[in-house]
């Protein structure tokens, strides 16, 4: 019987694949070095990569081509027409091979219905599926979007019915428990570095403390919603939301490349943006939007095309780029209406079908900015001047588009407009040509919009020749600040809407001259505001009680950037961000200028307040406890100091137990010493 030859798997390797590198096929190489330790990512892999992975994993190898269903049957002629049209939707999102567009055609060379596009990844064909699922070519004409492994995929299900398994139901962690703080903290967000750190602001104690962290949990920032419930971390595949006390993610949503969010009010939907530069001269810069369902993660409406489409009036901004947002929510808790600028016109939608409502435009010619109540769906308007007829501002209520209110203004160079916090007023910056046309001058015209029909007041400052650097409304007030003058040391002037009597009218409290102030931040409650000098006039701070018209105390926050006031009214935050080299971190005062704690951290990029949900008592009842605040300040300032003493004493105990711990360790090295002595000497 002849001997076996045995072969060397290792020669065998060598001989099939010749061209490798020196040392293939890597004999004497230890795998285990390559292999990472259990439970450690080295802060590279996130936990969506397992669930990713599974999701893009194919078994025919077109993992990258998707199969658009219900498109137009057309005749040869106009088949690459078609195809022109679906590269350029497409190539919006991902990069589109070349000749990677194919459209079957049948005996008489018109096309099928359906075309197959391939992308250079198999993400970028996801991300193309997600986001075109639904898409509206036209009014026949919606795409029906799949992966073309999916044909594979369900050619193999089986003809008999197996019972999926049912998952055991796990509820979700209460989105509001930070509101359930026994000391009544609010939370903040920094990002530094790769870092995002979620901390409560102890103030009452001088420090922070660390609620959650993570390392590559954002790409670019993070951004709370409004009302607090969830954390928006951005990714190239898109954005995700997180919440609860251990923040859980709650949902995903796929957009390739998303630069840009915006909440509604209420949470209910969400919107991102990105924007795709053209490969060549000829084409132009497409945008894409998307809107999701905030819980469910479902896409509802898709808007893109060539971003000058977009930028108007208003949302232009410097260079043909865009004004964020383009599309604006309209006030209240509703979610019912959101908005856009168009040439000529405002589109406005109506939520849950996310179609236009009434399907048409609010036609206004030369239409140049809106911008919506914060309390209802109010609309105010502004149109420029075409030929003789002067510019506009107009207010609109809206489904009914009933116009409520109109004024006209002339000789205008530019406008600006203002709401109050709780839509109570309206206040429209109006930038004027003097009669030389060579110069401006401002002036303001101001909308009391509770009173009966809307009356309307003028204001000029004294010297019409200041120009206007700032104007910012009091919150839960009737007072707004203005920042005027045409030096690095400008004059700070506020004003009431009411006069001696409370009714309604114009009233000048007080100016303070000579201020090193490019910027002011009014109290989340009113009544106190900062004046800040930030970038330029290297971070000096002036915090002043507007009742007392007093200054608390001035400070300096070296190359400060940044200036937030907690939802509270409590605390401020002064923050120097990576723009400036040196310096980064934060510093976290009192609502009167004392510092408490300073946190210096490298690469700082931002630092964001949790928002708290809105109240649910009605205004009058608010008034009632600021006018009462003494007597519930002293009940819950008992409360407080309550609470602070168990802390204290919690951690005091904590403090002697170490101390007692450690007392018996040295005491029993003592005594192992000894022994060990003793041993020796026998």
């Amino acid at each position: 019987m002849a001997a076996v030859t045995e072969l060397d798997p290792l020669e065998v390797a060598r001989s099939l694949f010749r061209d490798q590198p020196a040392g293939f096929p890597y004999e004497n190489f230890d795998l285990e070095e390559l292999i990472l330790p259990e439970d450690d990512d080295m802060g590279i892999r996130s936990d969506d990569d397992e669930e990713e992975e599974e999701e893009l994993e194919t078994e025919t190898g077109f993992g990258s081509v998707i199969v658009v269903d219900s498109l137009p049957v057309v005749p040869e002629d106009k088949h690459e027409k078609l195809a022109n049209v679906l590269k350029k939707i497409y190539s919006q999102i991902g990069n589109v091979r070349e000749g990677g567009i194919f459209m079957p055609k049948d005996a008489n060379n018109m096309s099928k219905g359906f075309a197959f596009v391939e992308f250079f990844s198999p993400q970028e064909a996801q991300a193309a599926r997600a986001q075109t699922d639904g898409y509206k070519l036209d009014k026949n004409h919606t795409f029906k979007v799949s992966m073309f492994d999916d044909f594979d995929r369900y050619a193999k299900v089986p003809d008999v019915y197996a019972a999926p398994e049912i998952k055991e139901y796990s509820p979700t962690e209460n989105l509001h428990s930070w509101m359930l703080d026994k000391l009544s903290r609010d939370q903040f967000a920094i990002k530094y570095g790769d870092e995002v750190a979620v901390l409560w602001n102890d103030g009452r104690r001088f420090r922070s403390e660390e609620a959650y962290k993570r390392t590559y949990w954002t790409e670019s920032f993070v951004q709370w919603s409004p009302m607090g419930n969830y954390l928006a971390t951005m990714h190239r595949q898109g954005v995700a939301v997180w919440g609860g006390p251990s923040f859980q993610r709650l949902a995903r949503y796929s957009h390739q490349n998303v630069q840009l969010i915006e909440f509604s009010p209420a949470e209910k939907y969400l919107m991102t943006y990105s924007s795709i530069d053209p490969t060549n001269p000829r084409e132009k810069v497409q945008v894409a939007l998307n809107v999701f369902d905030t819980r469910s993660g479902k896409k509802l409406r898709i808007f893109g095309g060539n971003m000058e489409d977009y930028a108007i009036g208003s949302s232009a901004g410097p260079g043909g780029a865009l004004r964020w947002p383009i599309f604006k929510w309209a006030g209240g808790l509703e979610d019912k209406y959101f908005a856009r600028l168009a040439k000529g016109a405002i589109k406005i939608y109506e939520t849950p079908d996310m179609t236009q409502l009434d399907k048409k435009d609010l036609k206004l010619e030369g239409v140049q900015d809106f911008e919506w109540s914060p309390a209802e769906p109010l609309l105010a308007a502004y149109t420029q001047e075409v030929g003789d007829r002067p510019a506009n501002i107009t207010l609109y209520r809206i489904p009914e588009r009933t116009m409520v209110r109109s004024k006209q203004l002339f000789n205008v160079s530019d406008v600006k407009i203002f709401w109050h916090p709780q839509g109570d007023y309206l206040a429209v910056k109006v930038d004027r040509f003097t009669k030389t046309k060579k110069s401006t001058f401002t002036g303001f015209e101001l909308f009391s919009i509770r009173e009966k029909d809307i009356p309307m007041d003028v204001l000029e400052l004294p010297n019409k020749s200041e120009k206007v650097l700032s104007f910012a409304w009091e919150p839960k007030g009737h007072r707004f600040a203005v920042v005027h003058g045409d030096t690095a040391r400008p004059n700070v002037s506020f004003y009431s809407m009411k006069d001696d009597k409370g009714k309604p009218g114009i009233k000048l409290l007080g100016t303070l001259t000579n201020k090193a102030c490019n910027g002011i931040h009014w109290s989340p409650m009113g009544h106190n505001i900062v004046l800040s000098g930030l970038k330029a006039l290297n971070g000096q701070l002036e915090f002043f009680n507007v009742d007392e018209f007093e200054v608390l105390a001035a400070a300096e926050h070296f190359m400060a950037t940044d200036v937030e006031w907690d939802p509270t009214g409590r605390y401020v935050a002064s923050s120097v961000t990576s723009i400036h080299q040196m310096e980064n971190g934060f510093n976290m005062w009192s609502f009167n200028g004392k510092l408490l704690y300073n946190m210096p951290r490298d690469r700082f990029g931002q630092l964001c307040w949790r928002p708290r949900v809105p109240s649910l008592l009605p205004r009058e009842k608010e008034e009632e406890i600021r006018k009462n605040l003494k007597e519930y300040s002293r009940r819950y300032d008992e409360e407080d100091e309550a609470l602070l003493l168990q802390v204290r004493l919690a951690g005091a105990a904590a403090g002697v137990w170490c101390v007692l711990r450690i007392d018996a360790h040295l005491r029993y090295a003592d005594n192992y010493k000894d022994l060990l002595r003793c041993t020796s000497a026998r």
